[in-house]
């Protein structure tokens, strides 16, 4: 999909994702969306999308790093319970609890038993959420094995994105296989009519961007919303207390010039 195209969809999903929102705050909703799939399939680029324009005090991203000794300790999910949003939140988790159910077994960071004890747990643990009111939504981003390796290339070419290349994406490289296998397998576990998975192809990613947005608005019941007006104060004529000079020191030089200055 041509940039043009792109940003002009976008703009009206970014409308829509607006009265999502004033709906989640005005309504006292809790929404929780997955996103998962392979390395660079596109995660991270999906959730600013969407963030792109949204309060970050209603909408935030929770991406975990690697578990601590201690949280390794605890039950599985309880780190990722305390993440989960109060009334007139969404929370948006840039891989979740189902890294048990892909990197961890094929990584060799779980055990059989603990990545089988998962895959049995989830479907009830996700059914206590959406039992106690959470609208849970689950999103995988597919990638063909092509298209991965070549955005793993072009990420270890530009110093702006080497910081996303870890030795675990490279190990993904040679693990394709293995993770589509374990993929089949959490498909097969947790794909359940309660709490289903949705399929997104993300092999470009602008079209990938502008399926899940719209998959996403039709899942929720927010239609019907309107925006409120807000009406702006005109500037004041006559100011009390006039501004004052600033001293040359304090201001920045200005190397770049805008057209309007």
């Amino acid at each position: 999909m041509d940039k043009e195209r792109y940003e002009h969809e976008l703009k009206h999903l970014h409308v829509e994702l607006a009265k999502l929102e004033f709906w989640v705050r005005s309504t006292g909703a809790r929404v929780v969306v997955l996103f998962e799939g392979r390395d660079a399939a596109g995660k991270g680029g999906t959730i600013s999308a969407i963030q792109m324009g949204m309060n970050p005090r209603t909408v935030h991203t929770v991406a975990l790093p690697a578990p601590s000794p201690r949280e390794r300790s605890q039950w599985y999910f309880q780190r990722y319970t305390e993440q989960l949003p109060a009334a007139g939140e969404m929370v948006l988790f840039d891989r979740s609890w189902y890294n048990r159910a892909g990197v961890e077994p094929v990584m060799g960071f779980c055990t059989r038993d603990e990545h089988r004890r998962f895959l049995r747990e989830c479907p009830k643990f996700e059914e206590m959420l959406i039992d106690d009111g959470i609208h849970l939504r689950k999103y995988y981003l597919s990638v063909s094995q092509e298209e991965q390796h070549q955005r793993f290339e072009a990420r270890a070419n530009n110093p702006t994105k080497r910081w996303k290349v870890s030795p675990v994406d490279l190990a993904a490289v040679d693990r394709f296989d293995e993770y589509t296998e374990a993929k089949e397998t959490m498909f097969a576990a947790t794909h359940t009519e309660k709490s289903p998975w949705f399929v997104v192809d993300s092999n470009d990613k602008r079209t990938a961007r502008l399926n899940l947005i719209s998959h996403l608005l039709s899942t929720l019941p927010y239609g019907g919303v309107e925006l409120p007006t807000i009406e702006i104060p005109p500037v004041p004529k006559d100011r009390k207390s006039p501004r004052k000079k600033l001293s040359t020191p304090m201001i920045v030089d200005q190397k770049y010039r805008s057209e309007r200055a």
